[in-house]
């Protein structure tokens, strides 16, 4: 028996996968979202530490090359022990396209759990701020993190999130087709890995980031988080892995 499952039925699984987390209990469904939220967070504070320290160039990119290899730990944590990612739950639109959830359903999963997913984020980076753990470079870091996530163009933003959101939904995609764990964590690491050393914006990442650094003193105010990354950055998600992914691979393996 084959270890792994063709395009076609992952299609079919995550069709199913759409319907299941449209139908979810709306508390079970934000419980399971402020877990994400947190999980994510984990990879964010493990990227942070890991790229602190570097003084030269060298240290710099082998820095982030280490932060970028640790962060995908936070979608395996919502993967295989189970919550409710915004980003990754934007793979229902193929359950919306193969008519199995309505419109109303699928906003219902998006807004509950994008709220709750926002909510964890928030708590672990006070609970990070607070811990004595970003005295320093560290510090310094997640402040200069914070800081150049509000620099960009809003279009700049919106172009990352689409490359991004391409990845992660390619990652979630990419795990279904395993039937063994060992194989879901490798289809896991690689695409969030990439997207973490590429540069491009993660929504329910910066969740955690942009916070974080403001809880540690960053010159950012809400405004700047809203305007200046969470709002373009969500719509180029939702382009990205909402959109363009799941449009592909309905077009391709469910028509």
């Amino acid at each position: 028996m084959n270890g792994f499952c063709t395009p076609k039925e992952i299609a079919e699984i995550w069709v199913q996968n759409g319907v299941n987390k449209a139908k979810l209990p709306l508390l079970k469904m934000f419980l399971l979202g402020i877990a994400a939220g947190v999980y994510i967070g984990f990879g964010a504070h493990a990227f942070l530490v890991a790229s602190a320290a570097g003084e030269t160039a060298f240290e710099g990119m082998a820095g982030k090359l280490l932060g970028a290899a640790l962060f995908p730990v936070g979608l395996m944590l919502v993967v295989l022990c189970g919550a409710e990612l915004f980003t990754g739950n934007n793979l229902l639109t193929l359950a919306l396209m193969q008519k199995k959830i309505t419109v109303k359903e699928m906003l219902r999963n998006w807004g509950v759990v994008y709220v709750a997913n926002l909510l964890g984020s928030v708590l672990l980076a006070f609970v990070l701020a607070k811990s004595g753990l970003y005295t320093g470079a560290t510090g310094a870091r997640a402040i200069a993190v914070a800081s150049s996530k509000v620099s960009a163009s809003f279009m700049e933003m919106v172009l990352r999130g689409i490359l991004c959101n391409m990845l992660v939904v390619l990652a979630c995609w990419f795990q279904a087709g395993s039937k063994d764990l060992t194989g879901k964590i490798l289809a896991i690491w690689f695409p969030i890995m990439l997207f973490v050393f590429s540069g491009f914006e993660h929504s329910v990442a910066n969740m955690t980031y942009i916070p974080l650094g403001m809880f540690l003193g960053a010159d950012v105010s809400i405004g700047d988080f809203l305007l200046g990354n969470l709002i373009p950055v969500t719509i180029g998600n939702l382009i990205g892995g909402a959109i363009l992914v799941p449009g592909l691979y309905r077009t391709s393996y469910l028509q």
